[in-house]
Order: structure tokens, then C-alpha cells, then sequence
């Protein structure tokens, strides 16, 4: 039987604009009902990542510079309200903005907000950089176990030989259920653990694919 003291933590780092984050993390939430693992949330920013670059398409850019807007609410909400809101209100945030497809907007964030029982007033957040160090540490934190050539999202949890691993990804279409959700995180967590192992990669042939 698993006891509370036997699960794991996976640490996520997740920016609620990715959809390819969006997917992973409802992975996660595959995984937690098949292995002994439970997900702590936390915080990065595509629009803090790519903030120094001059090399980026128009309408990528356009989306990284409405992307504060949902990062900041979030911090917003996990100062005031403590860390445990972040799973809630993310997944309202990205059911609204990935499944839904409702645009990235105060009206948006506001009904994710009541949906996670959580005041609306803190959507203002979105539009101050008043929380901006307390987001780019966390980011920082995320960004810094694996490096800066990868984005959004980024898995930490123990190894099997009880050493941290820390990852980019995975990047899957669709969210994959049940069995092979965790046959995906067993393959995951073997692969991240092996000594010297960086990278397996293939060209997206899918786009994002919400089910």
C-alpha cells in the first residue's frame, strides 16, 4: 500500500500560454493516479525567457507580451493565498485559454479566478510588475536545473538512486490516459536518470491536440 510518506514529488514548471505545457501537466495528473507520485506547482515565463531576444516572429512576440499578464496573477495569487492555488487556478486558466480557446484576457482571467474560488480583484496583478522578482525567481529556479536552450514545461523529481533529475518535457500529443500515461513517466524517469543522457528529439508532425 502507499502511504503519504512513500510518494514522490515532481516539481513542475509551467507557463499557462504553452499548450504543450498544458498537456504534459494533465499527464502529471494521469501519473498521480497511477504511481506514487504527487505534483508541486510552480511558475516560469516564456515572456521572461525570450525577453532579451530581437529574433522572434511578430506574432510570437505579440503573444509573449500579453503572457505577463497570466504569470503575474498567478504569483499574485500563491503570495496571497499560499503555493496550493497554483494547480487550481492553472487549470482553469488552461482549460479556458487551451481547450475553450477564450482569448488571453482580463475577462478570461477573471472567470478562471472565480472558478478557483479566488478574488477577482487579483487580475489587476496582471497589469503591474509589482510581483515581477518573486516570478523571475521562481522561473529562474525552474529554468536553472536544465539550462536555457528549453522552455515551458520542466520536471524535477528523485531518481530511482534518489539523486535529483530535472528535465525539459515531455512534449506528447495527445495527453496520453491511464496505462501508458505511466508507462510514458516510467520511460521518462529511466531515460532522465542515465548518466550523460541530454536528448531524444524528432520533428512535430501534430499540433497540439486537447481532448
Amino acid at each position: 500500500m502507499t502511504t503519504a510518506d512513500s510518494r514522490k514529488i515532481a516539481d513542475f514548471w509551467f507557463d499557462p500560454i504553452c499548450p504543450w505545457a498544458w498537456m504534459t501537466s494533465r499527464w502529471m495528473l494521469e501519473v498521480e493516479k497511477l504511481r506514487p507520485v504527487d505534483t508541486r506547482w510552480h511558475v516560469m515565463s516564456l515572456s521572461v525567457l525570450n525577453e532579451n531576444r530581437d529574433d522572434l516572429p511578430e506574432q510570437y512576440r505579440d503573444l509573449l507580451a500579453a503572457g505577463w499578464g497570466p504569470v503575474r496573477v498567478l504569483i499574485a495569487a500563491a503570495r496571497e493565498h499560499g503555493d496550493k492555488v497554483l494547480g487550481p487556478l492553472y487549470t482553469e486558466l488552461g482549460t479556458r485559454f487551451h481547450n475553450q480557446g477564450l482569448p488571453n484576457n482580463r475577462e478570461t482571467i477573471v472567470a478562471a479566478l472565480r472558478a478557483a474560488n479566488l478574488p477577482e480583484e487579483l487580475a489587476d496583478a496582471a497589469d503591474t510588475d509589482a510581483h515581477d522578482d518573486a516570478l523571475r525567481a521562481s522561473h529562474a529556479e525552474g529554468i536553472g536545473l536544465v539550462g536555457e536552450d528549453v522552455g515551458t514545461p520542466v520536471i524535477a523529481v528523485d531518481g530511482p538512486d534518489g539523486n535529483r533529475v530535472a528535465f525539459f518535457g515531455p512534449v506528447v500529443t495527445p495527453t496520453p490516459r491511464g496505462e501508458a500515461a505511466a508507462r510514458l513517466w516510467d520511460g521518462t524517469i529511466l531515460v532522465a536518470s542515465t548518466p550523460g543522457f541530454y536528448e531524444i528529439k524528432r520533428t512535430r508532425t501534430a499540433g497540439p491536440s486537447f481532448e
